[in-house]
């Protein structure tokens, strides 16, 4: 009965652990490995053209967030034809439906923020729907990155979203 008790112990432990990580990361800079964490605001903010994105075709993960809400996010980059984009996968199983609300999030307001390299880029997330050759060439290299098994059916099927990460356009 007492190592019942004991157990039952470290468990609760364990949660109040976990609940206190995943609440005190809402309020960090930027996520800690899958627990999503707060807005993105140390860096270096780039200014000036948009960069060639080669730089980071070998990384293999950025800090994200959409500027509403400002929660950020580890997620998987791809990098085509010096151009920046991100794909949500599973967006047709239940998981996807629980857990990835960002690119839903991302249709009704797609500033963004990502940093790589300690730098932070603004940036607006474009869904890409009927570019077939673009398609394939983000699912070629996320597949070339990751070993996904990704095809540009996905995107007309919506089990995969595809984003570009263009250019925001200042106001005023």
């Amino acid at each position: 009965m007492q190592g019942l008790m004991w157990l039952a112990g470290g468990a609760g432990l364990v949660v109040l652990l976990v609940v206190v990580l995943v609440i005190g990361a809402r309020f960090g800079d930027g996520p800690s490995a899958i627990v999503p964490g707060g807005p993105l605001v140390s860096g270096e903010l780039a200014t000036g053209g948009e960069p060639d994105w080669t730089f980071a075709r070998d990384i293999m993960e950025m800090e994200f967030q959409l500027v509403e809400p400002s929660r950020s996010r580890t997620v998987w980059l791809q990098v085509h034809d010096k151009k920046l984009y991100v794909v949500s996968a599973y967006m047709n199983s239940v998981v996807g439906r629980i857990w990835k609300k960002w690119p839903a999030q991302a249709l009704e307001d797609g500033r963004a923020v990502v940093r790589l390299d300690g730098k932070r880029y603004e940036r607006q997330l474009v869904r890409v729907l009927d570019d077939r050759p673009l398609l394939e060439a983000i699912a070629a290299e996320v597949n070339r990155k990751y070993g996904a098994g990704l095809n540009a059916d996905m995107a007309a099927t919506g089990d995969v979203w595809f984003f570009a990460l263009k250019p925001r356009v200042q106001a005023g």
